[in-house]
């Protein structure tokens, strides 16, 4: 039986659904994590974008661009509270990263 793993944001406006176990889980203490996340370090599991559905509310989506190697980020987030829920990145095409944190069940 396939692994079903559900989340979403701190207000529950965003809801989504993640079907298999992630291609890896990582842990970044990039400067621009640190700040993005007010915190030392941010967790995320990634996932084929497939896996990833988005079953309430609408995520809006803000893109960085790395200064030290020019690449983009597209995080996406809840437009009430502003939790960020995913994010995908130029150097994982085809893969979709969820917000540790925001797993029903972390």
């Amino acid at each position: 039986m396939e692994e079903v793993h559900s989340g979403g944001c701190v207000c529950g406006a965003v809801r989504y659904r993640v079907t298999g176990k992630p291609a890896f889980v990582a842990v970044c203490h990039c400067t621009f994590c640190q700040k993005r996340s007010a915190t030392a370090f941010t967790m995320v599991a990634a996932f084929p974008e497939p896996a990833v559905e988005i079953t309430q509310g609408e995520l809006t989506v803000y893109e960085h661009r790395s200064d030290e190697s020019g690449r983009w980020l597209q995080m996406s987030f809840c437009p009430k509270c502003g939790s960020t829920v995913t994010h995908i990145a130029e150097a994982r095409p085809g893969m979709r990263s969820i917000a540790g944190g925001t797993f029903d069940d972390p």
